[in-house]
């Protein structure tokens, strides 16, 4: 993924310098209208080349240059050594055609003082310069954040995966067993046992590697799981799924809800001996509600604001919905309540 930054970056900077050159030649362009009728046309384009040409060279050197020979080797009395000395060229070349089009062209009736026409150049090309500086450090800044958050999301999937691979044998142990169990019965719920866990297997194998999913294949992978869950529990858990709302119009990455389901099954149904329960809202309307109550066991003290995974989850969150999300955790005396809050 970063690789595809990096190739990105160049083009991306230089559509951004082709937009600031064109903003910047219109300007000079409107300034000088006046040459139109004073000097004529072909006065007034000679005239915006070359102050737009030199401009450029000026940013081009700066930028390709001076900035990562010097300035970024801490080279800093080297560097405004050699800025000014290009300024001092600049001046130099500008300045004297200021004064051949204003003293010459133009007549002896403008004002030609080179004197003048150096305050002004050295103003206006010193500020078009830092324009051009702070320009490519904001950009420069913008793509290294991205890379910066491409590579914690890497580290996040990292970790999502080896949560997988911790979670997954344990959970397919489990529903073997309960398949043995129904298969030595001559179960009747046998074949659709193993038809959920085939679907299981399928999502966790190849829709996990995904970035994004459509929530309605969350959703029916949480009801396959749930629906193996109640078998585990020989239905003495009360387990109910409730979904409203448009699910169609929401995609998220896979394993979102997952882990706040799960983290509900390992710190609340499997620690009641009796009267255990999850109930599990999704409600798909212009927020993505979440809503999740279990009973609740006896956890360790270590585990109370969950473990890997909802740690993990809460990083996700706040990388993939910044400022777009909210999640709240309500531990209370016999149940906990989770609230899951996502924003387009």
């Amino acid at each position: 993924m970063p690789s595809t930054t990096n190739n990105s970056h160049p083009s991306r900077q230089r559509y951004f310098y082709a937009a600031y050159w064109v903003m910047v030649t219109l300007i000079f362009l409107y300034d000088r209208t006046y040459l139109i009728q004073k000097a004529g046309l072909p006065n007034f384009f000679i005239c915006a080349l070359v102050r737009v040409s030199l401009l450029i060279a000026l940013a081009w050197l700066n930028i390709h240059w001076l900035i990562p020979r010097f300035l970024l080797h801490e080279k800093y009395a080297a560097y405004f050594t050699l800025v000014l000395l290009l300024l001092l060229g600049y001046l130099v070349v500008q300045s004297g055609y200021d004064f051949y089009l204003f003293g010459y062209v133009l007549g002896p009736g403008r004002n030609a003082r080179l004197s003048a026409s150096l305050i002004y150049n050295f103003t206006h090309t010193s500020l078009y310069l830092l324009l051009t500086i702070a320009l490519k450090f904001s950009m420069d800044w913008y793509e290294q954040k991205k890379i910066v958050q491409e590579i914690r999301l890497e580290k996040l999937q990292a970790e999502v995966n080896y949560l997988h691979s911790q979670i997954n044998p344990h959970f397919l142990f489990n529903a073997l067993n309960n398949l043995y169990a129904l298969t030595l019965k001559k179960s009747d719920e046998a074949p659709a046992v193993v038809l959920k866990l085939a679907e299981l297997m399928e999502y966790m194998l190849y829709e996990s590697e995904q970035t994004v999913i459509p929530l309605e294949k969350e959703i029916s992978y949480l009801n396959n799981y749930l629906e193996l869950e109640k078998i585990r529990q020989d239905n003495q858990a009360d387990i109910r799924l409730t979904v409203t709302g448009d699910v169609q119009q929401y995609w998220l990455p896979p394993f979102l809800i997952f882990p706040l389901v799960e983290n509900a099954f390992k710190h609340g149904i499997s620690k009641a001996v009796h009267n255990a329960f999850l109930f599990i809202n999704i409600d798909a309307g212009p927020t993505l509600d979440i809503n999740i109550a279990n009973n609740k066991g006896r956890i360790p003290p270590t585990m109370q604001n969950g473990g890997i995974g909802l740690l993990n989850l809460r990083k996700r969150l706040e990388l993939l919905f910044p400022g777009k999300h909210t999640l709240e955790i309500t531990n209370h005396p016999e149940r906990f309540l989770v609230h899951l809050k996502i924003m387009r």
